[in-house]
């Protein structure tokens, strides 16, 4: 009997890492040229922001000019001396006046802007000029940054901005973009280490994003920490020593990784607590795909799904029904790869 295998491991990795995170980020793959600014570059606004950026919404904007200024000034004004926070109101402020006015929104956002940032008008008015620039380079060398190697198309994209932007701003523009790449970079010096142990290749993690983040490490922790943990967890070579250990020493060894990157004593707790379930189910999954293996090599049609229907109904229970229509939709849970720490 024939089953359809699902990649769950592969969908798991795509969103840990996202990154995710890292991790290709958006602006390293050059999207397919879009009709208006403000649906080309969005991800611009937001560094290293998602895959598929969603250009930001302009509905709650209000449309009279007074207001509008009143709401970048509460919303942007703190930080208005940086570039990324620039861009970012950019951003959202291109979509809400080409809205308004296709073919002359330029002119009415720098009315705005020098309305409501008349200190920063000139700086303002440059990096809208350079986004827009910026815009057009990525349309005019889409093909040939698809053509190059992941290296190579960093660096293009590196060189440019900082042309555009100038050197300090493309890097502040892009400042967690580079830092998510960094990481990146040091997750796979980690994994190449052909002879380290987990403690070993934790250690350097850990060196690795605090030479990124420097005293903001812990507050990347706090907001980062679960992808953190899933970026290292899913490392091959983790993963291979994981595997390789006794189910006491493999606790264990889960238990200093989350500890080293600052779990609390609760959260370790309540993680030991569902490494126990996840560890006991499946030991129950992989009896159950042992006998349902054998029963399909003896039986076929009706009669299997009524041996199948029994052998669900005594390993689990309640969520016989469950297990059944996954099956019937060709996905096959204790057949997947098992991602310790993470399934």
């Amino acid at each position: 009997m024939r089953r359809r295998k699902i990649p769950i491991l592969a969908a798991l990795a795509a969103v840990a890492v996202g990154v995710l995170l890292v991790a290709r980020l958006w602006l390293a793959e050059p999207p397919k040229a879009a009709t208006t600014a403000g649906a080309m570059t969005s991800a611009l606004a937001v560094g290293a922001g998602s895959a598929s950026p969603v250009p930001p919404s302009s509905a709650s904007l209000p449309s009279d000019l007074n207001e509008l200024v009143a709401y970048v000034r509460a919303r942007f004004g703190k930080n208005i001396a940086n570039s990324y926070v620039q861009i970012q109101m950019l951003e959202k402020l291109m979509r809400y006046f080409q809205a308004k006015n296709p073919t002359g929104w330029q002119a009415d956002l720098l009315a705005a802007m020098r309305v409501a940032f008349p200190e920063r008008y000139a700086e303002i008015a440059a990096n809208l000029q350079h986004r827009i620039d910026y815009e057009a380079w990525m349309k005019s060398n889409n093909e040939r940054l698809r053509g190059l190697g992941e290296r190579e198309r960093r660096e293009a994209l590196r060189e440019a901005r900082r042309r555009l932007f100038g050197e300090g701003a493309a890097d502040e523009i892009w400042a967690s973009e580079q830092k998510s790449q960094a990481i990146a970079d040091a997750l796979a010096a980690v994994d190449a280490r052909p002879d380290a142990t987990v403690g070993d290749r934790l250690g350097q993690y850990r060196e690795s994003l605090q030479e990124t983040y420097q005293e903001n490490t812990d507050t990347f922790l706090q907001n980062h920490r679960q992808e953190a943990l899933d970026r290292f967890l899913t490392l091959q070579s983790v993963q291979r020593e994981l595997s390789s250990l006794a189910l006491a020493d493999r606790a264990a060894a889960l238990r200093d990784v989350r500890k080293g990157l600052g779990l609390d004593d609760a959260a370790l707790a309540r993680w030991d607590t569902l490494d126990h379930e996840r560890d006991h189910s499946w030991d129950v999954g992989l009896k159950y795909m042992a006998e349902r293996a054998a029963l399909a090599r003896q039986y076929s049609g009706e009669v299997l799904e009524a041996h199948l229907q029994e052998l669900r109904a005594r390993y689990f229970g309640a969520e016989a029904a469950t297990i059944a229509n996954e099956e019937a939709s060709g996905f096959f849970r204790f057949d997947r790869p098992r991602t310790y720490g993470l399934n």
